[in-house]
């Protein structure tokens, strides 16, 4: 990598060794920074192992919920979404349309109104925001791994000329639809049917 003045990474990282062998920092700070890194990495597999665990508990967890594993039908829709849409959602079974689920996620559209601005539609966010978030990290991580929410997205982007975002949050209704779908039908997700409902609704 070349530097201002023509001297090289290597060059300037020789320096700089060089330099901090002659500080006055060099002996007093090692053995700190010793004790700090190995408190460090300590907490971190305190962390990694409690992770783990966690995970393991929610897939305990999961196994036992009959919906559950509809929704991991889902390519790429994991145990820490599916665990954290459920939490949010309860029983998919009470719900009639997917637009319930928009509407405790408060990811359905409302009228705002001020004294600067008139008739603004935007998302209420008046709901639930931890599922409103797991709806959104869902739906962006199976538009990345899952080859269908892809396909649509891109079509979406391609076709319809939608910004990347306005894409994403339509596709959280059709995700949220396929949700409540799959378990009111007591049916597995079936790429097909999906690419052709959204085909013939477009």
């Amino acid at each position: 990598m070349q530097r201002a003045g023509g001297s090289t990474g290597m060059e300037k990282a020789a320096q700089l060794t060089a330099h901090a062998k002659r500080s006055v920092g060099d002996q007093t700070a090692v053995e700190e920074s010793k004790v700090d890194l190995i408190r460090l990495l300590e907490e971190y597999e305190r962390v990694t192992t409690m992770l783990e665990q966690f995970e393991k508990d929610i897939e305990a967890l999961l196994s036992e919920i009959p919906m559950a594993q509809q929704l991991r039908t889902i390519k790429c829709l994991g145990k820490i979404f599916t665990a954290a849409t459920l939490a949010g959602t309860g029983d998919l079974k009470q719900y009639a349309h997917g637009h319930q689920v928009l509407r405790k996620a408060a990811l359905n559209l409302a009228e705002s109104t001020s004294g600067k601005r008139k008739g603004r539609i935007v998302l209420s966010k008046r709901g639930d925001s931890a599922l409103r978030k797991y709806l959104y990290l869902a739906t962006v991580q199976l538009v990345w791994n899952n080859p269908v929410f892809r396909h649509l997205h891109e079509h979406n982007v391609q076709e319809k000329k939608m910004k990347k975002q306005q894409s994403i949050f339509k596709l959280i209704g059709k995700l949220a639809r396929i949700l409540v779908g799959i378990v009111q039908r007591g049916e597995k997700f079936t790429p097909e049917k999906t690419v052709l409902s959204w085909t013939e609704a477009a």
